[in-house]
């Protein structure tokens, strides 16, 4: 009996609604850096991850959905997003970014699509298709354009560079393991579970964290917002986003954080836009829009990266 021949499989184009939800994503996400620097100015870092926890769990709590059952089987995988999806970059981010500054950190989580694609293509033996590739490319090219600029005079150390490195490489695999859990139960009932397990991860060095604190009401307020959008709303969209497109395709909502990020400054803070960062806003548009396009690939499966 012969081998059977690859399947095709079309992977459909970006409809509104999947716009709707990286734009969404991406403008919370966008914002994150900016509040993370606040609460920075008198919070711990441990403190700050804990408490964003419990204000994305009370956030997602409030949706009937969000308390919808969970199978038994899948309840590793849950607890492995609580560790590598939130527990633990919650964590890394702020402890960074006190020797990193917030531009060289958004530049650097822009790998996330990076490392969504090469981990989709371990787990699915199958390599993402080539527009989405190309698109990845292109994006990543112009995510560190957009940031060059901001990073050439910042502030940095090797061990505040790994620490970022190493939670964008965790996000990159923890998409791939959110995908199907989506798939199969919706984004809320997963992300609430997921915090649930971060809250516990992060318990021991909120409470150091609580220690070294400055109750500071602005940094304080800062953390409301980063709890209630960067770690229930955006996590819940982003979520929906690659369980309808797959990982890989899914995960170019991180190349419009920086552009999010610049346009706030220049908004709110009557900043300047250098030459080469608009230029890379330009090439994460054209990337967005190649990785968004209607696809085809080889193999079997349902058609998700």
């Amino acid at each position: 009996m012969s081998a059977q021949a690859p399947v095709a499989t079309r992977l459909s184009a970006f409809s509104a609604r999947d716009w709707l939800l990286l734009a969404t994503a991406a403008l919370m996400w966008g914002s994150s850096f900016v509040w993370m620097e606040v609460a920075l100015e008198h919070l711990a870092p441990g403190f700050i991850a804990f408490v964003r926890i419990l204000f994305g769990i009370a956030t997602l709590a409030l949706f009937p959905q969000a308390r919808r059952k969970v199978e038994r089987g899948d309840a590793s995988k849950v607890v492995a997003l609580g560790f590598l999806w939130m527990g633990i970059p919650f964590l890394l981010f702020p402890i960074a970014q006190q020797w990193i500054d917030s531009s060289l950190a958004g530049m650097i989580n822009g790998g996330v699509p990076i490392f969504a694609a090469a981990t989709a293509a371990l787990m699915m033996r199958r390599t993402p298709p080539p527009m989405t590739l190309v698109g990845i490319g292109v994006g990543f090219v112009g995510t560190v354009a957009i940031g060059l600029p901001a990073v050439r005079d910042a502030e940095a150390t090797r061990l505040g560079v790994a620490l970022v490195l190493l939670a964008t490489l965790m996000y990159g695999i923890s998409l791939n393991i959110a995908a199907p859990l989506q798939r199969k139960y919706g984004a809320l009932p997963v992300l609430l579970r997921v915090q649930l397990v971060a809250a516990g991860v992060t318990l021991v060095p909120g409470i150091v964290g609580l220690a070294g604190s400055d109750m500071d009401l602005l940094s304080l307020a800062a953390v409301v917002p980063l709890g209630c959008f960067g770690s229930a709303l955006a996590f819940v969209a982003m979520t929906t986003l690659v369980g309808r497109v797959g990982a890989a395709r899914g995960s170019v909502t991180i190349y419009f954080v920086p552009i999010v990020a610049i346009t706030m400054g220049v908004v709110f803070r009557n900043e300047s836009v250098a030459l080469l960062s608009l230029l890379g806003t330009a090439l994460v548009l054209l990337g967005a829009f190649l990785t968004s396009r209607s696809q085809t690939i080889r193999g079997g499966g349902n058609g998700q990266d």
